[in-house]
């Protein structure tokens, strides 16, 4: 359901979704969206609301766009501070029973002004106008965001113990990755795999791959849910780009593939590996955007104690076969319907609607242009010589955002200004602090 539908059409479908999820014991529901932090801020209503709330909206203030990690406030040019007030209204469509919250439900909100026009600084509808800008191209963008976590005991050490992948680290978990993998299946979550990632505590699931926006929409509910199940366990969830400075942290891998007429573009075509000339371009106009889509797909302070080299984090602006430690790495899958590019140099911390609608506005680019990729990387982009390092802080990353004319034409200036300010008062925020400190600071907030 769209959320640009009459009032009169929301609130007969809210009607109906009332009745279907009280018969299933459901007493409330959460609105959620992501602000420019990358924090999920929530309101909640009851069933018996939900109507209401569908044709008019819950109210929820515009300060929100310039929180910071630690629920701080800056300031931008059109930020007015406690003044004035938007309109939560929830996306029926993807309203979801929350599996590991009995009682309760999820829907994702799209942010409105209180005349009903879409808030230019809302990030989910800024990610569905560059969805539409691809489609009016005759194109379609199939993507999915990993999920990593790390789950700790109740004391702060790092639950399951073994290697990296290992077995043990699996069996000691075992009830517990259960219990994820039966929540998401039992709200309709296609999951592909689920397993014990690198470091100590940590876990990765991904799910099939569908719309860009969808994609947003489907990670704020698997990390709801795994937050969800872990609480149920006595464990605690932490999705922050690091939870133990030193350690691989916490990605949050895009993988995206460029269809026309039914047809992966990612095969059967001239280019490196069977690419097709569209999906070429549009993969060498996000290689070419990285530096500035870092401040949007690694926006914390904390981003870059991740992304180091030589802890498949990505590091390197270059491209290549199944080269994890290129920033896009081309994976041609077992058939040609599997082939896809992923991102890695994104992680946990990024709105996911940010993430997506700025990646595609940068593949448009690379369509309109029409370039090819660069020359491969096959080795480890580390060596002398062999690829540029991408920048290695927020506030370098923020240097070439600020330049960037794609990236202020396509989130319009306000969104463009929120999501400035909001990075620029966090590097202020953690100056002169010591890696632990950063990581400890952000750790439970994400």
């Amino acid at each position: 359901m769209s959320t640009m539908q009459p009032r009169a059409e929301r609130a007969a479908q809210a009607r109906l979704a009332a009745v279907r999820l009280a018969a299933d014991g459901v007493d409330g529901v959460v609105f959620g969206w992501v602000d420019n932090a990358g924090l999920t801020r929530v309101k909640a209503v009851p069933v018996a609301q939900l109507e209401h709330a569908a044709e008019w909206g819950v109210g929820a203030a515009p300060c929100f766009d310039v929180f910071l990690v630690d629920d701080s406030l800056t300031s931008s040019p059109f930020s007015d501070g406690p003044v004035g007030d938007l309109r939560l209204v929830p996306d029926l469509a993807r309203l979801s029973p929350l599996a590991a919250q009995p009682g309760w439900a999820w829907a994702p909100a799209d942010r409105y002004t209180q005349d009903g026009v879409p808030h230019p600084g809302c990030q989910r509808r800024f990610a569905r106008r560059m969805a539409e800008a691809v489609e009016r191209r005759g194109l379609a963008v199939r993507a999915g965001i990993e999920v990593e976590w790390v789950v700790t005991d109740a004391q702060g050490g790092p639950a399951g113990t073994g290697p990296a992948y290992g077995m043990n680290r699996f069996i000691d978990l075992s009830d517990y990755l259960r219990d994820v993998l039966r929540a998401l299946t039992a709200q309709n979550l296609t999951v592909l795999q689920i397993h014990p990632e690198y470091s100590p505590g940590q876990f990765e699931v991904s799910v099939a791959a569908e719309g860009p926006v969808e994609a947003a929409d489907t990670v704020m509910l698997v990390r709801h849910t795994v937050r969800g199940v872990s609480a149920r366990h006595g464990l605690r969830t932490s999705f922050a780009p690091v939870v133990t400075e030193g350690a691989v942290g916490n990605g949050g891998h895009l993988h995206l593939s460029l269809w026309r007429d039914g047809q992966n573009l990612g095969h059967g075509g001239p280019g490196p590996y069977g690419l097709q000339p569209e999906a070429e371009a549009f993969l060498a106009g996000v290689l070419a955007q990285l530096p500035a889509l870092l401040a949007l797909g690694a926006p914390s302070v904390a981003s870059y104690l991740r992304l180091v080299p030589s802890r498949w984090a990505g590091a390197y602006r270059c491209w290549g076969l199944e080269n994890r430690e290129a920033a896009l790495r081309l994976i041609t899958g077992s058939t040609g319907a599997q082939a896809n590019a992923e991102i890695k140099c994104f992680d946990a911390a990024a709105n996911p609607y940010l993430m997506v609608g700025a990646v595609l506005a940068a593949g448009l680019a690379g369509l309109d242009t029409g370039d090819p990729l660069p020359p491969e990387v096959a080795g480890d982009p580390s060596a002398p010589g062999a690829a540029e390092r991408l920048p290695a802080d927020l506030a370098e990353a923020l240097d070439v955002y600020e330049k960037s004319v794609l990236l202020r034409e396509a989130l319009g200036a306000q969104l463009f200004a929120a999501v400035l300010a909001v990075r620029r008062a966090e590097v202020e925020l953690f100056a002169g602090r010591t890696p632990e400190e950063v990581v400890a600071a952000t750790r439970r907030r994400y």
